[in-house]
């Protein structure tokens, strides 16, 4: 649940942060995102 609260805050950041970003740049913003919590439930995992 930890990570899922992480990727929501960065998902909302994003969307605030850049709210004129083209389609485009939102998929590729979730891709990453998605990424990063992969890498922090291995990280938490360990």
């Amino acid at each position: 649940m930890k990570i899922y609260l992480i990727w929501l805050i960065g998902v909302i950041l994003w969307n605030f942060g850049y709210p004129t970003a083209a389609p485009i740049e939102d998929v590729l913003a979730a891709i990453i995102l998605s990424f990063i919590s992969i890498g922090l439930k291995k990280y938490f995992k360990l």
